[in-house]
């Protein structure tokens, strides 16, 4: 597998933007609201893989959750799956079951799922695929 993106949490895409423009000379080459998760997002292309940005839109999603617990930070590692459902078949008969019981949409139009951070030493991982 290879990694996809790094997601990051932040407050605010365009304040995090300002330190990874001016530091690394990253620019976004992808932005979205996905408004199911509660989030916007920016992607950075840093090579073959990518940083995303998430912020939260609003108090209750997943990210403002972990911002209110965590701070801001790395909030998940995401790697490319082409056969997202069979990795969770898989993952499900390890005893490793995925945090949702079907792919469901991400951004940039992908199928994603998640890993609980328990089984990873305490990373949420996630699959990414078309």
């Amino acid at each position: 597998m290879k990694i996809d993106h790094v997601g990051i949490a932040v407050e605010s895409i365009e304040a995090a933007l300002s330190f990874y423009k001016r530091a690394l000379g990253l620019e976004p080459c992808h932005r979205e609201e996905i408004a199911a998760q509660k989030v916007r997002v920016a992607f950075l292309q840093a090579g073959e893989a990518s940083i995303e940005l998430l912020e939260p839109i609003g108090d209750e999603g997943a990210v403002a959750k972990f911002l209110k617990t965590r701070g801001p930070g790395l909030h998940h590692v995401a790697f490319s799956a082409a056969d997202i459902a069979g990795h969770m078949d898989r993952l499900r008969r390890e005893g490793l079951a995925p945090l949702e019981t079907a792919p469901r949409p991400g951004a940039r139009g992908h199928r994603v799922c998640f890993l609980h951070p328990k089984h990873a030493a305490g990373v949420l991982i996630e699959l990414v695929g078309g």
